[in-house]
């Protein structure tokens, strides 16, 4: 039935803005582009696998979303926090402690690290973590998930 998401879109206020952000800064493919209806459209990943779909409207039509991008969990922990400061976007935690170290979702587990969008939508790269659900831990730091997982053995 239901394999996986396929696309979604998002309200941006300049559609240039976000072709550089999306395109350009992230490295997007993009893969389609409508000038009558300031609409364009990105693959994620592989060709036709993901897509993004970026819908010019005004400011007050635009509500703040929230998404993730998957990437390998040893990206996100090595790479990710560089890979974004090289681009001059500012990253945060989901408990956003001030810290630009990604944290665990222990109940998945996954790791992860937020960043937002020219817009303010907030967008997120996210790894899927070996090891067991631990919905009891919360939100820890890599280093505590790896003591628990540790722990467990």
């Amino acid at each position: 039935m239901i394999k996986g998401l396929f696309e979604t879109h998002l309200f941006v206020e300049n559609i240039e803005r976000s072709i550089e952000f999306y395109g350009n800064i992230l490295e997007l493919k993009q893969c389609h582009y409508e000038e009558e209806r300031r609409a364009a459209f990105f693959w994620i990943g592989k060709d036709k696998q993901s897509m993004l779909g970026l819908w010019e409207k005004p400011k007050d039509e635009i509500d703040i979303r929230h998404f993730a991008f998957e990437c390998e969990p040893e990206w996100v922990i090595n790479q990710s926090v560089n890979y974004l400061k090289k681009r001059n976007i500012g990253c945060y935690n989901f408990l956003n402690d001030g810290t630009e170290r990604p944290m665990v979702f222990a109940w998945i587990p996954a790791i992860s690290i937020y960043f937002n969008d020219p817009d303010g939508h907030s967008l997120e790269f996210i790894g899927i973590l070996n090891g067991k659900s631990k919905p009891e831990n919360g939100i820890v730091s890599y280093e505590k998930w790896k003591e628990l997982d540790t722990e467990e053995k």
